[in-house]
């Protein structure tokens, strides 16, 4: 299986695809672009792992992911600029806690009402802004996900009252978190501070900076491509996900 649905929420319709025939949940959230040919690669390649991936477009609110995708080659540095110009960083801003915590209930009914996802825990991963909703997810619904993959995420340790960081107590996970070097997101002081959460919240983690990576180095479809640390990020989430879904 690998298609679109469409998902009945509250006060509307959102779209997700959905791929994989049999095993454990994933849900992926998707980067700040939006719902597009590069995510349904990335959940492919997951599926193909043995499990069944959905990802959401979790700017539903905003418009259907034809009317948000973009319409031009995002390989090219100037066009990556001109549409996260765009309004890009309005819908990510509209993304409030509560809203993560809302739609995640949403999404994990979904991916429970498919095929071999229905029992057991399963998996959160996010890129960019989407790895804040991994995590919130995470800490949201504790008894549901066992493993988090978070890469290139930025604001992940802010002085906001609802910072991602400040979810963790709440998290009963494993953290894997892929942080990009010379991230203007996501600085070395942040990662720091990052780790010193995960650790006091006893919170099992493997973190590392990926060197030479800009933010968006999974995104084969962006300028920000980095081939060698979007493959490095494949085979630790293959081991993560194994280690919390498949050993028992």
């Amino acid at each position: 299986m690998a298609d679109y649905i469409a998902l009945e929420v509250p006060d509307g319709e959102a779209e997700a695809y959905v791929t994989g025939t049999a095993g454990p949940g994933v849900l992926l959230y998707m980067d700040a672009i939006g719902l597009r040919p590069q995510i349904e690669r990335m959940a492919d390649r997951i599926a193909s792992w043995g499990y069944v991936v959905l990802a959401p477009n979790v700017f539903w609110r905003d418009g259907s992911v034809e009317d948000l995708a973009p319409r031009s080659d995002l390989r090219v540095p100037e066009n990556r600029e001109a549409f996260m110009a765009s309004g890009v960083m309005d819908r990510v801003r509209s993304i409030s806690a509560d809203v993560v915590c809302a739609d995640a209930e949403e999404w994990i009914d979904a991916l429970r009402g498919i095929g071999g996802a229905a029992d057991g825990p399963i998996a959160t991963t996010g890129y960019c802004f989407g790895g804040r909703l991994a995590l919130r997810t995470a800490a949201h619904l504790p008894d549901d996900v066992a493993v988090v993959g978070m890469f290139h995420t930025g604001g992940i340790v802010t002085d906001a009252p609802d910072s991602p960081h400040l979810d963790l107590p709440g998290a009963a996970t494993f953290v894997l978190a892929g942080h990009a070097d010379a991230d203007r997101s996501n600085s070395p002081e942040q990662i720091e501070a990052f780790d010193g959460a995960l650790d006091a919240a006893g919170v099992p983690r493997r973190t590392a900076v990926y060197p030479g990576a800009v933010h968006g180095y999974t995104m084969a479809d962006t300028a920000a491509y980095d081939e060698s640390s979007a493959e490095r990020h494949y085979d630790e989430l293959r081991e993560a996900l194994d280690r919390a879904l498949k050993s028992s």
